[in-house]
């Protein structure tokens, strides 16, 4: 166990070299600040770096941190001191490159134009999010093709990474506290992030957070620098886990699911079938996900045979 958390947290100098040629040459100090004329605050940044080719109408290619799933922070344990922990939200990933929001795909989200006038001109990555068990009104609002302010003054953009900005992670934590502390935009926060000093910490405030319907926690090493894709300093951990699964056909429902859906019968990535009979509301069982649409699920573990036990439907799953 030891030897495994040594390896997690260890920077060896071939990664060191990779992200330092991600990083901006410097960091301009942020003790100044002007209001140009269409209104977006002039914040001194590093210098920008060309996210995806020249007349692209959308990235190809954004700048993301993708956390790695944790089944139990005392795999962690040996240098937990070292990582900082935040809630993981149940919202929608939404990156800003300095002009637009996308989507985790890429895609293009229609936010009004008044939600993001006033942010600034370089890339900030975070989650819109209404609140704790409120995904599928979100889900919903986001996606419209022509946004509806009254959905978007409920919806918040909560911060957890500046994108190529040079320090690590505490430094670029405190960067996007001082420009949101700047910017002064009601919408626009940082995720409250939380030192460690020991796994029955992480274990206690996961505990808090299930009673109060959250999805989770994020751990992330305080020390890691900036470096885009699946990341071996980031970690989710939830006290399930969840997965995608394509619906391959309908059961009739019986008893008092008489003339509804009963299950849906899935196939995984991998090519496992089973049923899924649980976590339906009446109005899922009466108009259910399409055959062919994929559903995200949440189970315990694995059988032997590679199905989820306890398996629950989660939603019909975006592919934002």
């Amino acid at each position: 166990m030891k030897k495994y958390s040594n390896e997690i947290a260890d920077e060896s100098s071939s990664h060191q070299k990779r992200r330092r040629q991600m990083l901006f040459c410097s960091l301009l100090p942020l003790s100044f600040f002007t209001t140009l004329v269409n209104g977006k605050p002039d914040i001194p940044v590093e210098t920008p770096v060309e996210l995806y080719p020249m007349g692209s109408s959308s990235p190809s290619n954004l700048a993301l941190v993708l956390p790695r799933p944790l089944a139990d922070a005392r795999q962690l344990s040996a240098n937990i001191t070292d990582y900082l922990m935040s809630e993981k939200l149940d919202g929608v990933r939404a990156y800003w490159d300095g002009q637009q929001l996308y989507f985790r795909s890429g895609r293009v989200i229609n936010a009004p134009s008044w939600f993001t006038e006033k942010f600034p001109s370089h890339p900030m990555d975070g989650e819109l999010w209404m609140g704790r068990a409120q995904f599928e009104r979100l889900s919903g609002a986001v996606r419209r093709q022509q946004a509806q302010d009254k959905e978007w003054r409920q919806i918040q953009y909560c911060l957890f990474e500046y994108p190529l900005a040079a320090g690590d992670f505490r430094l670029r934590l405190q960067k996007l506290h001082n420009i949101v502390e700047v910017l002064q935009v009601p919408w626009l926060r940082v995720i409250p992030h939380e030192s460690l000093k020991s796994v029955e910490q992480v274990e206690a405030r996961l505990k808090q957070l299930m009673l109060q319907k959250a999805e989770g926690v994020v751990l992330h090493l305080a020390s890691a620098e900036f470096e885009a894709g699946r990341s071996e300093f980031v970690y989710k951990l939830k006290p399930q886990h969840d997965a995608e699964a394509k619906v391959i056909s309908i059961h009739s429902g019986k008893g008092k699911f008489e003339g509804m859906m009963g299950a849906l019968e899935l196939e995984t990535p991998e090519g496992k079938r089973f049923k899924l009979g649980t976590g339906f509301a009446d109005e899922q069982r009466r108009n259910p996900p399409q055959i062919g649409s994929f559903v995200t699920y949440r189970y315990r573990d694995l059988t032997s045979s590679g199905l989820p036990k306890f398996a629950s439907f989660v939603r019909v799953h975006q592919p934002e």
